[in-house]
């Protein structure tokens, strides 16, 4: 049986190869921004000992830029989550973290079917481009100061798909994995993150993880099929004007 990470690792290991662009305090509440990249790098978090008047300071501030009231929830923040939800709050898109270790993932490399590179191609960044992965996404994967890597992903001789690996602690955190529309269920989407296990192992991960949408049946079928499980879930709350 396999003995999970802690959450806590988990997303700290989440937020330091997906960082934010910029972060800043409202009483006990950390409030994030970075238009275009996604949104738990653009979701408030409520500190420990929390208060309502800190949910109100927090809710002032993104008023006051011109944003909705976006908080991301986690395990254990039930209390949080109730009064949210009494305050006018949508929960919206659940999300899911699977992990695997990466012993269990890599597997052997075919030849030719991927490639590590740093900095990516230009046919990466096309690839990424055709999957609604733009500028602002690219720009986090400059900004993460971990070790990190691209992969290039290989059909038949012809580039197929791209995905973005970084490392922290015993993470390897794969990001942003695309494959060329007319290239799917051809196994490329596997055969990459394989090869991101296989890097991270190399690098003393224990484990390799990722961020899905729980409405995202397509993907969890792949990562299911590789061996992932759930490790962690979270939310977000949002309330318009």
């Amino acid at each position: 049986m396999i003995v999970l990470p802690r959450p806590e690792a988990v997303f700290a290991a989440v937020a330091a190869t997906w960082p934010t662009a910029q972060s800043w305090r409202a009483g006990a509440v950390t409030l994030r921004e970075a238009p275009g990249a996604g949104s738990r790098v653009n979701a408030a978090t409520a500190a420990e000992g929390w208060g309502e008047a800190d949910i109100a300071a927090a809710e002032a501030e993104m008023a006051r830029r011109g944003r909705p009231s976006f908080f991301m929830l986690r395990p254990g923040e039930e209390r949080l989550d109730a009064l949210l939800d009494a305050r006018g709050y949508a929960r919206v898109d659940p999300t899911l973290v699977y992990v695997a270790p990466v012993e269990a993932l890599a597997g052997t490399a075919l030849p030719g079917a991927s490639f590590a590179i740093w900095p990516p191609l230009a046919v990466q960044e096309e690839i990424w481009a055709e999957g609604g992965i733009g500028t602002a996404r690219r720009a986090v994967m400059e900004r993460a100061g971990v070790p990190k890597v691209s992969i290039l992903g290989r059909h038949e001789d012809r580039p197929a798909g791209t995905v973005f690996v970084a490392l922290d602690q015993e993470f390897g955190m794969v990001h942003a994995l695309a494959v060329r529309p007319g290239l799917r269920r051809r196994g490329v989407g596997g055969r990459m993150m394989r090869a991101a296990a296989g890097g991270a192992r190399g690098q003393g991960a224990e484990w390799l993880g990722l961020v899905v949408t729980e409405a995202n049946a397509g993907a969890r079928a792949l990562y299911e099929s590789l061996g992932m499980v759930v490790a962690a879930r979270y939310h977000y709350r949002v309330r318009a004007g």
